[in-house]
């Protein structure tokens, strides 16, 4: 159940990022809070991941051209760092599944 809110949190926050991306404030707004959301939020698969996926599958659905030809992230600059911090914000999400090292027992006499 708390993969699937931050499925549907990180469809809402990566829609309102793609929808006002157009303006230099907007874009820095939006990408400040989908940072600050996936910084915030815990590695894993039902937490981080599950934010990064929602906020990826928005931005992927919305590159599909629309039926009158256009586009709703268009090809200039700051639909390249749109672009750019979604493949980021995966690559995060999915690097910070697990964590590098498994947690050690400070009573372990074999612990650094």
């Amino acid at each position: 159940m708390r993969a699937l809110a931050l499925v549907v949190l990180g469809v809402a926050v990566g829609a309102l990022a793609i929808l006002v991306h157009d303006r230099p404030v907007g874009l820095a707004l939006g990408l400040v809070t989908s940072a600050a959301t996936a910084w915030a939020l815990p590695g894993g698969w039902s937490l981080r991941f599950s934010f990064a996926a929602g906020w990826v599958a928005v931005l992927g659905y919305v590159l599909v051209p629309r039926a009158g030809g256009g586009y709703l992230v268009g090809s200039d600059t700051p639909g390249y760092l749109l672009l750019g911090f979604g493949l980021a914000l995966m690559l995060f999400g999915i690097v910070t599944v697990r964590p590098l090292r498994p947690p050690t027992d400070p009573g372990d006499p074999a612990a650094p």
